[in-house]
């Protein structure tokens, strides 16, 4: 399994779509057999599905997101876990691993109120 998760100065980012760059982690059973940090293209919409599904990914974890990238997501066969507080990218995958992960499996933004400065998280988000 690869579990990708946006983030912004080594942090999760508070929303997916604004991301500057994913962790792609690899997970063979329950370990973590390697990771790497990759720049997303341009976003527009049905890019970063597209482009996350080309590199095997099969799970999202991440802080906001809105309900066009879940549907997009699902339909390139990639699970999303959104509304996650954990800002630590490793802890967060640590978490996942041990059943430990609180988040929805449904979009945490509604509209497009993240393009006005909304953030997510703990007052966390990416530039926007």
């Amino acid at each position: 399994m690869k579990i990708a998760l946006p983030i912004e100065n080594g942090q999760l980012c508070g929303h997916f779509g604004h991301a500057p760059q994913f962790a792609i982690v690899e997970i063979e059973g329950n370990t973590i057999k390697g990771s790497s940090i990759k720049t997303p293209p341009p976003h527009e919409p049905g890019v970063l599905p597209r482009w996350l599904k080309e590199m095997g990914v099969t799970k999202v974890i991440c802080g906001g997101i809105g309900a066009m990238a879940v549907e997009l997501l699902n339909k390139a066969g990639i699970h999303v876990t959104a509304g996650v507080n954990v800002q630590d990218p490793s802890k967060a995958v640590e978490a996942f691993l041990a059943g430990q992960i609180q988040g929805a499996s449904g979009p945490t933004c509604s509209g497009h109120e993240h393009e006005h400065g909304h953030g997510h998280g703990q007052g966390q988000g990416c530039a926007h």
